[in-house]
């Protein structure tokens, strides 16, 4: 058999082959170089960034130095507080401490102190009168409140009369005494010079240049005073250094290889685009040339087309009509698959919806082999439905995402219970049966599996799922789990259940809640037996009686004892205060206020966003706290003593609190705060902050024997920021530390033993 076809192609498209591996060598010169000024580029990027990151731990090194110094050494709060400016001693203490901290480092200038009160500057040479000082034209731009905050742009100063010479520096202020004082200034000088050698010492003057710019532009330096190269040659990076308001702007100097390489790979580029083109000329010749032989195969395919072709006018090229051949054959196929799959999408929907229902249940085994995704289900075997809500669906879903967000999410949130059931025993089908509301079956292919371990495996499915979207997906959830059923019959009676456990969402301890295992449950009390217990608790708060307290938290445990539905839960409370406000709300105008439709309403808007029974109680428990003061306050005719009472209780109640002080009494009871701590000590004989402080104590004792907390956390927990202050004044008032106290106790408890 004659090759000679087979020769003509090759020899047609050898040269294409020449001409792509040329194209092929010159794009991998061209490559190579964009890499090389890429690495150029990230090379001089990490010389600038080494440079930036240096300055500013420089700077912030020095600053958080200093600043730590003075709000460690007490002579400076003694300064303030002595208000003796004359304070030799003291002076003398704060000259010597400006003077260490200059000599620690060489970058410092300056050091100095200003007292706004006695208008008097401390240096390390000791105290001077303002006008005197060299520096006092920065004191008054700064007491007149022209400058930012941080550190201050470049300036120059004349630091003395001996020395007129002015140095440039960088300045930071610091409130006095720290960390929020307003009596005061510390003032922090740096050498411009200092700054000016580091640069020059880590770049480059031969190969690069680096310039200081200012936020409005300005030069600040140029690397080795290099001016021309900064504005001749290349530019590669820019970096921002915020902390004092810099940009970094770096190089490559004019004339280098770089320059030249550049040049180059532009000429290289032009002559690949040339050779593209003669390349493309090349195969349009070559393909019209070597068309006959393809012709004549297309011959026998545009006979079987001649009709359409007289039918439409037009006359098609091969290629348009195999096209238009395949095209109608795929579209033919695509329509096929997707009808294909809308219909098993759409019984499988219809199956879902009747097994949840318990409507037609007699075919559905038959359905579940055919329709469904699970493998081995049939008539007898082991389910439970797990229903599951998107919590706050209208405030934190719908209106954070759009609808195809919403969409999207809500498919990958089937995906992540499919995955998490794929690594236990068990197999889950998922459909959102409303907006916010999603439907799971599960099923259990182990004839042999108990059906608690079955419910404990989904209890875990449901709890990984919900911790997983909450952490990835942003997404609360909350789930209900039905009881088992046995056999398809019965998963109506699982959904069931599992949408009674939702209809309790303020019950659940977590959002992932079980059914009752037992079809007997507690029988509910009758709607007037809760009334009549809100009516008790009315008569008692009417009385001024402390009890009423009790009353609401016995109220509260027949909600979760008899697992009333959060429905009518809020609908008692709603009850509750309206009954109330015919009560007691025409006592006073401050009572009709706070008791109105609106604050009432506001009140019930509140709770509905809570998330757990709990939380509900301590919303109604704190307003109705507040609500108690205003009522015993119109009522009782020693206001001060009920008032003074309040207090003493609440601060029992809130001693853990940080913020709690003598303005947050203030605040809470609206008085002032000197009246507030007169009528403490004059109706218990102490002050308030011994009262608070014992309180602390007293709890700080009991956790330091009780747990093995670390001092850290006992004194978040009695009320301090932080361990140090919490056995300052524990040693202060016991005598000891909170560490020899525990060990002393547990020592003494084993010795008895």
């Amino acid at each position: 058999m004659s090759r000679t076809w087979y020769y003509r192609l090759l020899f047609s498209y050898f040269p294409i082959f020449f001409f792509t591996m040329t194209i092929l060598i010159f794009s991998a010169f061209v490559f190579i170089n964009d890499i090389s000024k890429e690495e150029t580029r990230k090379a001089d990027l990490i010389s600038s960034s080494y440079l930036a990151t240096t300055l500013d731990h420089t700077i912030r090194d020095i600053e958080l130095a200093v600043t730590e110094k003075v709000q460690y050494e007490p002579a400076y709060r003694l300064y303030f507080n002595e208000n003796n400016p004359n304070n030799s001693d003291t002076v003398y203490t704060i000259a010597q401490n400006l003077r260490e901290m200059m000599n620690s480092s060489s970058w410092i200038q300056s050091i100095y102190l200003y007292d706004k009160q006695h208008q008097r500057v401390i240096t390390v040479s000791g105290s001077r009168e303002v006008e005197s000082f060299g520096d006092k034209e920065w004191i008054s731009q700064t007491l007149k409140g022209t400058m930012g905050q941080g550190w201050q742009p470049v300036r120059e100063i004349e630091w003395d009369d001996v020395q007129k010479t002015p140095v440039q520096v960088l300045t930071v202020n610091k409130e006095m005494p720290l960390p929020f004082g307003s009596e005061g200034l510390l003032v922090i000088n740096i050498k411009m010079s200092s700054i000016k050698q580091s640069v020059d010492g880590m770049v480059n003057g031969k190969l690069s240049f680096l310039a200081i710019t200012d936020q409005e532009g300005r030069i600040i330096y140029n690397a080795h005073s290099d001016k021309e190269s900064a504005l001749e040659g290349t530019k590669l990076n820019e970096l921002p250094l915020h902390r004092l308001g810099w940009t970094l702007t770096s190089g490559i100097k004019a004339g280098n290889l770089f320059g030249w390489v550049s040049v180059v790979s532009y000429v290289w580029v032009v002559i690949a685009v040339l050779t593209v083109i003669c390349a493309i000329i090349y195969i349009v010749y070559v393909t019209r040339r070597n068309y006959k032989p393809i012709q004549i195969i297309m011959n026998r395919i545009e006979s079987q087309q001649i009709k359409a072709f007289e039918q439409s006018g037009a006359r098609m090229d091969e290629m348009k009509m195999i096209d238009g051949v395949l095209e109608n054959l795929i579209n033919h196929m695509m329509d096929y698959d997707k009808k294909s799959r809308e219909n098993v999408l759409m019984q499988r929907s219809k199956l879902f919806s009747a097994l949840l229902h318990g409507d037609h249940v007699d075919n559905a085994a038959g359905q579940l082999y055919e329709v469904s995704p699970f493998d081995g289900a049939h008539e007898a075997s082991r389910f439970i439905v797990v229903v599951g809500d998107i919590n706050r669906y209208e405030k934190g879903f719908q209106e954070k995402f759009t609808r195809g967000e919403q969409n999207t999410l809500k498919f990958a949130l089937m995906n992540v219970l499919q995955e998490l059931s794929r690594d236990t025993e068990v197999q889950c089908w998922t459909e959102w049966i409303s907006v916010d509301r999603i439907a799971i079956l599960f099923f259990s292919k182990e004839e042999t599996q108990q059906g608690q371990d079955l419910a404990k495996q989904i209890r875990l499915v449901a709890e990984e799922c919900k911790s997983w979207v909450e952490q990835n997906l942003r997404i609360s959830l909350s789930f209900g789990i039905g009881p088992v059923a046995e056999g398809i019959g019965a998963i109506h009676q699982s959904f069931t259940a599992a949408e009674a456990v939702m209809q309790r969402k303020l019950l659940m301890h977590g959002d992932v809640g079980e059914a009752e295992t037992s079809e007997m449950q507690h029988p509910l009390l009758e709607t007037y037996t809760y009334l009549q217990m809100i009516a008790d608790f009315v008569k008692r708060f009417r009385m001024s009686s402390g009890q009423w307290r009790e009353q609401l938290e016995d109220i509260f445990k027949e909600f979760e004892r008899n697992k009333l539905p959060d429905d009518e839960i809020r609908s008692l409370i709603q009850a509750m205060l309206q009954m109330l406000s015919r009560e007691v709300s025409m006592m006073s105008e401050g009572l009709q206020k706070e008791l109105s439709e609106e604050n009432i309403n506001n009140w019930l808007k509140a709770m509905e966003e809570a998330e757990s029974l709990e939380d509900v109680k301590v919303l109604l428990f704190d307003s109705l706290t507040d609500l108690f003061r205003t009522y015993v306050a119109v009522t009782e005719t020693k206001s001060y003593k009920a008032m003074v009472n309040e207090m003493k209780k609440y601060i029992e109640e809130q001693f853990t609190n940080p913020d709690l002080s003598l303005k947050h009494l203030s605040d809470r009871f609206q008085i002032s705060g000197k009246h507030a701590s007169y009528l403490f000590k004059t109706e218990f004989n102490m002050k308030f902050v011994d009262f608070v402080t014992d309180l602390r104590m007293k709890e700080t004792e009991k956790l330091l024997l009780d747990t093995d907390h670390s001092l850290q956390d006992i004194a978040l927990k009695v009320g301090y920021a932080n361990g140090i202050t919490l056995g300052r004044v524990f040693k202060r008032v016991t005598g000891i530390t909170p560490g020899d106290y525990r060990r002393m106790k547990k020592d003494s408890k084993t010795a008895d033993e």
